[in-house]
């Protein structure tokens, strides 16, 4: 049961998504700016990373899943899209969703406030 629990990923309902708002659609991509998502990049193989993917979602529908895409360029703030499957039809009324990474552990508070009082708690035994 253990081994089940790790090898499993979360759900996509899970995941913490970051939306953008698609400006331009054409056949098979579409493209929406990136802001300050600068953790958003280029896939460049056959399988795409969280960075590197993501779904559009209908939010007049309650999110309801539009396409899955994959990213192709990212040029001076604006990230092109490639369509990899769609329910219907990409429209600027639409959303895109990525997931945004997780900080690194070194970056949260946890790490740092279990480190001074690590540190504390040394020099106290230590005298």
């Amino acid at each position: 049961m253990l081994l089940l629990a790790l090898i499993v990923s979360p759900l996509e309902a899970q995941f913490r998504g970051v939306r953008f708002e698609i400006t331009q659609v054409g056949d098979t991509i579409f493209r929406f700016p990136r802001g300050s998502a600068t953790w958003v990049r280029p896939c460049r193989g056959s399988i795409c990373g969280p960075r590197e993917s993501g779904i559009a979602v209908d939010p007049r529908h309650r999110d309801e899943l539009v396409a899955r895409f994959k990213v192709a360029r990212v040029d001076s703030g604006l990230v092109t899209a490639v369509i990899t499957g769609q329910t219907t039809r990409v429209a600027t009324e639409h959303i895109a969703v990525m997931a945004e990474p997780p900080k690194p552990w070194y970056k949260g508070i946890t790490f740092w406030a279990g480190t001074v009082f690590g540190i504390v708690i040394g020099a106290l035994i230590t005298g």
